[in-house]
Parts: C-alpha cells; structure tokens; sequence
C-alpha cells in the first residue's frame, strides 16, 4: 500500500518536474526583458516568475529523489525477501545438469572390437 502511494507520488513528481522546466525561460530570454521587451505579457510579473517557478521545480525535484530512494529501499526489501525464499543457485543448477545420474549413463556390453571385417556385426536387410 505505501509502496503504490510513494510510486504515485513518484510519477507525479517527474510530470510537475519535466512541465515546470518546460514553463521556464531560458537565460537568453532575460536579455529581451531587460530593454523592455515582453515583461508586460508574463503571468507573475517581470521579475515573479523566475524565483517562483525556480522554487517550485527544486521542490519537486527533492521530492523526485526522495520518492526515488524510497522506490530503492523497497526494491531492496523485495530482493532480500526473495533469497530467504530458497530460489536454487544458478552454479549449482549448472553442475546438477552437466554431470548425469548413474541410471542415465550407457551401459556398453563386454565384447572385443571386431579385428576382422566378418566380426562386424551387418545392418539388417531393408526391403
């Protein structure tokens, strides 16, 4: 349940974060509004909307890392859960299947290698 409410918080966070910078002027827009130029057309005034809107996205962005650190405990949290959980190495997993059971290993029969063409056992006849 916190974990859904920090990853909310979260997703909010990087929205406000990526619309607020989006909303900022550049540094090159400041030296038109120092002859006059568009100071009349901004919302907080010529000087207001540079330390609000600055303000406003550094607190997002704190909240953005908190809820980051926050995501990265509970991650963690669940890592740890799943190796108290008994999930198999995956070395051992490795060696258990390159090494055969006993019943699974060929039995070859006791016989001598042929040393005469006639001692070699023939294919039977296909029809």
């Amino acid at each position: 349940m916190l974990e859904t409410v920090i990853v909310v918080l979260h997703l909010l966070g990087a929205v406000g974060v990526v619309v607020l910078v989006l909303l900022q002027q550049g540094k090159g827009a400041d030296a038109g509004a120092s002859f006059g130029a568009g100071a009349s057309s901004t919302v907080f005034g010529s000087q207001g909307s540079t330390t609000f809107l600055s303000r406003v996205t550094a607190i997002l962005a704190t909240a953005f890392f908190m809820t980051s650190l926050g995501l990265a405990f509970f991650a963690k949290d669940k890592a740890d859960g799943m190796a108290q959980v008994g999930l198999p190495d995956p070395a051992v997993l490795e060696v258990q299947q390159a090494t055969p059971a006993a019943e699974d290993v060929p039995v070859l029969d006791a016989t001598k290698p042929a040393t005469n063409a006639a001692d070699v056992p023939q294919a039977p006849e296909q029809q």
